[in-house]
C-alpha cells in the first residue's frame, strides 16, 4: 500500500508515521503534500527521501491537478496529519473510506465537521 501525508507544519507526526511503517513494511509513505512553505516536514520529506509537492490555494481548490499527482505516485491512502485546510470533495470521491485525519482535538466537536462527515462515511 502507498500513503500520502498531508501536512502544514513541522511533521513530527509524519515522520513517526514514516518510522513505524518503516519497520512495518507492507505500507510504503510514498509521497507528502505540504502547504506552507518552510514547512518541517518538507525537511522530513527530503531526509526520508520521499517525493513531495509544494501547493498553494489555487492549485489545491481550483484544479484537479493535485488528484493527478497522487494517481501518478500510486496513492492508495491518505493521511491528514496535521494538515489545515478542509479537502475539496474531488479529493475525498476517489478515496472512499481511505482518508484518515489525525486531529489535536475531539472530532467532531473541534474540528471541521464537512471533513470529518466526508471521510468517516466515505462520501
Amino acid at each position: 500500500m502507498r500513503l500520502a501525508i498531508f501536512a502544514s507544519g513541522s511533521g513530527t507526526n509524519a515522520e513517526k508515521i514514516i518510522e513505524h511503517f518503516e519497520v512495518v513494511g507492507d505500507i510504503n509513505v510514498s509521497f507528502i503534500v505540504c502547504n506552507k512553505a518552510g514547512a518541517g516536514v518538507l525537511d522530513i520529506a527530503e531526509r526520508w527521501r520521499i517525493p513531495s509537492i509544494l501547493i498553494d490555494r489555487q492549485f489545491f481548490y481550483h484544479s484537479n491537478q493535485l488528484l493527478f499527482e497522487l494517481h501518478q505516485q500510486g496513492i492508495d491512502f491518505i493521511v491528514l496529519a496535521g494538515f489545515l485546510w478542509m479537502v475539496p470533495r474531488y479529493l475525498i470521491e476517489p478515496y472512499p473510506k481511505k482518508i484518515v485525519n489525525i486531529h489535536p482535538a475531539l472530532l467532531p466537536k473541534f474540528g471541521q465537521r464537512h471533513v470529518w462527515h466526508a471521510c468517516s462515511s466515505g462520501g
